[in-house]
């Protein structure tokens, strides 16, 4: 198959795929792949693969795609090509919850000095870089990266990669629980979507509706909530989209829950974690099982809860997701402070402080813990958080977090 030929199909898999016919357009592609002679076509097909996979929740052939473009990229030794790859590869190992690697994959990237192309993915590789750090509830890196990315969007004019931030931002605020940021987010998102977004593929929409929704449901706004989730359903059961069917079935179950309507809200926690556990979304069944905990709470079925607790706890540890790790031990203080197990409950107070002190949640100026309720936060250029009524009323000349950290101790 000759260089015609191949930029033909993959045009031709292109328009297959945007019409909603995945299928078809994966045997287009894979034939270019096993006939087409022309690299440069062959690393463009593979970049078609791996978002398709990507976008169906295929994430270990998403991974096995970017192993071979990685091969094409060096056989074309083209720095560009190369980031490219390596930046397909941190996204499928962000999309395994395989953490670590996806932050060595993303220094990779930007220790690469290729051209303006390269240039114009650092903002990609940032954002990528920024959800493995929130993955690990390392708060202020996975600011920084977020704010980097956002700078790269600005100076490229990038409205897709802005709104993509803006939801990660969104989730972002929604764990250490600011929610008017929280909302605030997803809500710009959706303002780009429908400004610039005439183009674009329709997850962009879904995603910003399913972060507006989770905030809503945070904020105690339920219908509010109810109506955004079931429109980011609606475009992923068109589009086939299984990792955000999964994420809404657990913003459904999640909304009745909040409902105290427990006994529709199991089955689309089953529901949910049946998808998660299909494309592996480690991260994604720790908030499942931290939900279906609360239920079995509310149901004072403590020994079910301990149970769903365990499993959870199990994930949390192997992702090395500490924020998860608190909220289990949050769960388990509450659990055995009502069954009078003294023993139990002061091991989980001692590990949940030590969470907070590992991650940093607290205010540096008033001690007060972060992420306990919900607060106006406001972060200072290097990225350290505080709460926005701290800061106004003691102002500062510099982070007081910083100055601690840069204070040696001496010798008495």
């Amino acid at each position: 198959m000759g260089q015609d030929q191949t930029k033909q199909q993959i045009e031709k898999g292109l328009h297959l795929y945007q019409s909603n016919q995945t299928e078809k357009a994966l045997r287009v592609w894979m034939r270019v792949l096993e006939k087409s002679a022309d690299p440069a076509g062959r690393f463009r097909v593979l970049g078609c693969l791996i978002t398709a996979h990507a976008e169906m929740g295929r994430y270990k052939d998403m991974l096995k795609f970017a192993v071979v473009q990685i091969d094409t990229a060096r056989e074309l030794e083209d720095p560009d090509y190369l980031t490219e790859s390596y930046l397909n590869l941190a996204r499928s190992n962000e999309k395994l919850c395989e953490f670590q690697k996806t932050i060595s994959y993303c220094k990779t990237c930007l220790n690469m000095q290729g051209t303006t192309v390269s240039l114009q993915l650092n903002g990609q590789v940032s954002l990528s870089m920024g959800n493995a750090f929130l993955g690990l509830s390392i708060f202020q890196k996975a600011l920084e990266c977020f704010e980097k990315a956002l700078r790269y969007a600005h100076n490229n004019d990038d409205k897709m990669l802005e709104c993509r931030v803006c939801c990660s931002l969104g989730n972002f605020y929604a764990q250490i629980k600011d929610y008017e940021k929280a909302l605030f987010f997803p809500c710009k998102a959706a303002e780009l979507v429908n400004d610039y977004g005439k183009g674009w593929s329709l997850k962009y929409r879904a995603m910003s509706q399913y972060h507006m929704a989770v905030a809503y449901r945070k904020l105690g706004r339920l219908a509010d909530a109810m109506d955004c989730c079931e429109e980011s359903m609606k475009i992923a059961l068109q589009h086939g989209d299984r990792p955000l069917q999964a994420l809404c079935l657990l913003c459904f179950a999640d909304i009745h829950r909040s409902r105290k309507d427990v006994q529709t809200a199991f089955p689309r926690y089953d529901s949910s974690m049946s998808i998660m556990t299909e494309i592996g979304n480690r991260l994604g069944l720790i908030q499942v099982l931290l939900g279906v905990t609360k239920c079995w709470m509310i149901q004072k079925e403590l020994d079910k809860a301990l149970e769903s607790i365990e499993k959870a706890q199990e994930l949390a540890e192997g992702l090395g997701n500490k924020l998860g790790l608190l909220k289990l031990h949050c769960l388990c203080e509450r659990i055995y402070r009502t069954k009078e197990q003294q023993r139990e409950l002061r091991d989980h107070v001692v590990k949940f402080h030590e969470c907070v002190e590992e991650m940093e949640l607290y205010c540096g100026m008033c001690g007060e813990s972060i992420g306990e309720k919900n607060n106006q936060l406001q972060a200072l250029p290097c990225s350290h958080f505080f709460h926005l009524k701290c800061l106004q009323t003691n102002g500062t000349r510099g982070c007081p977090n910083c100055r601690r950290l840069s204070v040696k101790p001496g010798y008495v």
